[in-house]
């Protein structure tokens, strides 16, 4: 992996990454204005921060194709937030961050407050606007791995951050607000209550037990067979069988990998292959494209080793059915508690049945 570190007028941060080395004369350019201070208040019943960043409100909303933001530019007196000399994958500092080094101090409150210290990337797959993660070459996945490990390295090494969460929203019912195909990282100052949980459950298991429970949870699906999705050497993709949407998946290795940083060259290619082949299964399951949250799970920045720790990476589909959303409702957004309408073994065997062909 090749990458040219750059800065924006504005102060804002540029990567570059490619397959082959970068060229010399990459000028990073683009919008202006729009970075805002964010805060945070303590929600005192859930335990838990709540971000406010206002000046989100008016952030790029589905821009016509002429506008994207994420288009190399073409004309250097109109520039865009990439540029268009030859590169593979962009990221680059949010122009519209719900948490960011400008540091605002908090409006007196009732409740405690502190700044929104933190950074949010975006992350562009590639130079193609028309394109989509799963449709990308494996080598681009590949690389959009080992990207995610080096933004993990150098955020993770700040000491204002405790997390560094890579995800991608994929369609208009999840909110997308642009086409081209990318994703974003957000790091955070603390560890997110979801993830703080699971990690609790994890420590608790390994504490007990000596092993790693997503490990000897997969190895459990893999000995049963019935929800798998896809089957490498080091790395699983497969409907759990808790999932809660009806076309959740679980992309995982099969080695132990705390975080995108442990992972080998041989694990990132299968890991690789098995996000693809899921990705592409979502689009030929109903013949058109397949909207989802794809969210990164690792072990925080904090330095240990965290043995509890399996990176993984988990989607969540809104449909139920073709045209049915699944809608988060009374008893889900307010009791926290799923209930699902269709069963894990199902949807599984619905995404075993879609035929896949990946080209080395």
């Amino acid at each position: 992996m090749y990458k040219r570190s750059l800065t924006k007028p504005d102060g804002r941060h540029l990567h570059l990454y490619g397959r082959s080395e970068l060229p010399t004369d990459c000028v990073a350019d683009g919008p202006r204005g729009g970075q805002g201070g964010s805060h945070m208040r303590w929600h005192p019943l859930r335990g838990e921060w709540v971000v406010y960043a206002t000046h989100r409100q008016t952030r790029t909303f589905l821009p016509p194709p002429e506008y994207n933001p994420l288009l190399p530019t073409r004309d250097p007196s109109q520039p865009t937030e990439v540029p268009g000399c030859a590169w593979d994958v962009a990221v680059f500092d949010n122009l519209y961050p719900s948490l960011s080094s400008t540091r605002v101090e908090p409006p007196a409150c009732i409740v405690d407050t502190a700044p929104g210290v933190g950074a949010c990337e975006v992350v562009v797959f590639s130079r193609d606007p028309h394109g989509s993660l799963g449709g990308l070459p494996l080598a681009q996945i590949e690389l959009i791995l080992e990207v995610w490990a080096d933004r993990t390295r150098e955020l993770g090494a700040r000491d204002d951050i405790a997390y560094v969460f890579p995800f991608e929203n994929r369609g208009v019912e999840v909110g997308v607000t642009l086409h081209h195909p990318h994703g974003q990282i957000y790091a955070y100052p603390f560890v997110p209550p979801l993830v703080a949980r699971e990690l609790a459950n994890q420590r608790t298991y390994h504490a007990t037990r000596g092993s790693n429970l997503l490990l000897d949870l997969l190895r459990a699906e893999i000995a049963g067979g019935e929800r798998l999705v896809y089957t490498g050497d080091r790395a699983v993709a497969l409907v759990p069988v808790c999932a809660r949407y009806a076309y959740e998946v679980w992309v995982a290795p099969l080695v132990p990998c705390p975080s995108l940083l442990a992972l080998d060259a041989a694990t990132r290619r299968d890991l690789a292959r098995a996000l693809k082949t899921t990705l592409l299964k979502y689009d030929g399951l109903w013949g058109k494209p397949f909207p989802y949250v794809m969210a990164c799970y690792q072990a925080p920045s904090d330095g240990d080793s965290h043995p509890e720790s399996q990176l993984r990476i988990e989607f969540y589909p809104p449909y139920r059915m073709p045209g049915r959303l699944k809608y988060l409702a009374g008893t889900e957004l307010g009791a926290g508690v799923f209930t699902a309408e269709t069963l894990p073994e199902d949807k599984a065997r619905e995404l075993r049945a879609v035929e896949v062909r990946i080209d080395d």
